[in-house]
């Protein structure tokens, strides 16, 4: 077996305690306030990452972001293990209200803000109501936590240079987010009654663990109840020889609360390549030796079997793949967990996510008495309880693209219409842009002007901006007469 994976499940490797209370399930030991956490022995960081339009992108576009997030993954170091998690999180109702809808204000203005509200509203209950976000989970063994800090300030500048040629961005999250994403799979649809401060609770000697555990954490034999609420995680157990870009994509299209992560143990080159080269000469010994029993037994017409000239062809590419095409070996491990209100509702929901893995010739399984371990695993804590790793390259790693499409969603911003991809509304402030200008282009009698009026009509609505139009051949006032 390769020192690094020998070395990392020696490193992972913990004394099983009975947990007394919910609080004893979580892997968390320790946090500070940048937003570092500590899980048993290591440390970890996360990053919250844009989306790019990967979904909606040509041909030769879509292969240049392939081969862009191919050297983020060549970035990461073999010292440490990287998760890149895609949470499906429904928006709240009431935060939605609180955020995004217009409020009313001191002028004959309100009932244009009630009519543009009860719209959003219609809108909100038509689409999914169900967001996206991704994040980036790196996990590295450290003798403590300014050396852990130091490390990940290093590794955070790489990640976002790389990021950057994606036309991503990566946000470091500080303790109060990296909670509050806990929060929102724990217990979504329950606002947070006192927002978390780690001063105050501190002073107070709460847990900081209490501020996001649900009711009550029960694990059964292939699914878990949390709260009132029924959960499963699964693990990709077998790979198809070949993986289309969109299976990642479909995966996550369920509409139902659900997370899917995709852990990454980068291997050293010169360790991958010393590991191929013993098992080529393995193969080649096998082959020599089955000749020669052939020969013994003067059948000289014999073919080498299948079997071993199969194992030759892939150790061949895969050697190939190391010292030519500028390939890492990493071990990959892929697990999803989804929530619903119901077991029947879990149970199909379980069949579509199963048939979405056959549909790309791919094995997706329950996992039987881990479910505690895969939920540690699948949610963005850093940790891997889950040993059911497979050998890939870095190709195949990226080949599970967790990119799908860009969301415009601005506070107080002005709704354009819906995503055709993600089905969910675009609502745009300009001044957040870095470029909010516009063209409106069109044949006579398309409405460009009609428009035009109606969003310089939103824009008092939920702002006291004042409008400078200027229109040398009185356009305007050509037509409101």
């Amino acid at each position: 077996m390769i020192k690094t994976l020998v070395r990392s499940i020696k490193q992972e490797k913990e004394k099983f305690r009975i947990p007394h209370s919910v609080q004893d399930a979580i892997p968390v030991k320790r946090i500070w306030t940048d937003g570092i956490f500590q899980t048993g022995n290591a440390y970890s960081r996360s990053y919250r990452l844009t989306d790019i339009n990967y979904a909606i992108a040509s041909k030769a576009d879509k292969t240049a972001m392939l081969l862009g997030y191919s050297e983020l993954l060549n970035a990461l170091d073999s010292g440490a293990s990287a998760k890149i998690t895609i949470n499906n999180r429904r928006v709240d109702r009431r935060q939605f209200e609180q955020e995004l809808l217009i409020r009313p204000q001191a002028d004959k203005l309100n009932g244009y803000r009630q009519e543009y509200n009860d719209m959003l509203c219609s809108h909100a209950a038509s689409n999914n109501n169900v967001v996206q976000e991704r994040y980036l989970t790196i996990n590295a063994h450290k003798r403590s936590v300014d050396e852990a800090r130091a490390y990940f300030q290093r590794m955070g500048g790489e990640v976002t240079a790389r990021l950057g040629q994606l036309s991503s961005q990566a946000e470091e999250l500080d303790a109060s987010a990296r909670l509050q994403i806990l929060r929102d799979f724990f217990k979504a649809g329950q606002p947070a009654v006192v927002p978390f401060n780690m001063e105050q609770r501190a002073k107070r000697g709460h847990d900081f663990k209490d501020w996001f555990c649900p009711d009550s954490l029960e694990f059964y034999a292939d699914f878990f109840e949390s709260g009132i609420r029924w959960g499963r995680v699964l693990y990709l157990q077998d790979y198809a020889s070949f993986i289309k870009d969109d299976f990642i994509m479909e995966l996550c299209e369920l509409d139902r609360s659900m997370m899917v992560s995709i852990d990454i143990l980068p291997v050293p080159t010169d360790e991958a390549v010393r590991e191929l080269q013993n098992k080529l000469l393995g193969v080649e010994t096998n082959v020599a030796n089955w000749q020669r029993r052939q020969n013994n037994a003067n059948n000289y017409t014999a073919n080498v079997p299948y079997d071993m000239q199969l194992q030759r062809k892939e150790t061949t590419e895969f050697l190939n793949d190391l010292t030519e095409r500028d390939q890492r070996m990493m071990y990959g491990l892929v697990t999803v967990v989804h929530l619903a209100g119901t077991k029947e509702q879990l149970d199909a929901d379980t069949e579509s996510l199963l048939a979405v893995g056959r549909k790309h010739l791919c094995q997706l399984s329950t996992l039987h008495w881990q479910q505690r371990d895969g939920l540690d695993t699948v949610l963005p804590y850093g940790v891997r309880r889950i040993h059911a790793l497979r050998t890939l390259t870095t190709e195949s790693v990226a080949v599970l693209m967790p990119f799908k499409a860009q969301e415009l969603n601005h506070t107080n911003g002005i709704y354009y219409g819906q995503n055709a991809v993600s089905g969910n509304m675009i609502r745009i402030d300009r001044a957040q842009l870095l470029n909010g200008h516009s063209f409106r282009l069109g044949v006579s009698g398309s409405g460009k002007s009609m428009s035009a009026k109606e969003e310089l009509v939103e824009i008092p609505l939920p702002t006291k901006d004042d409008i400078l139009i200027l229109d040398p051949e009185s356009e305007v006032r050509h037509e409101v007469a």
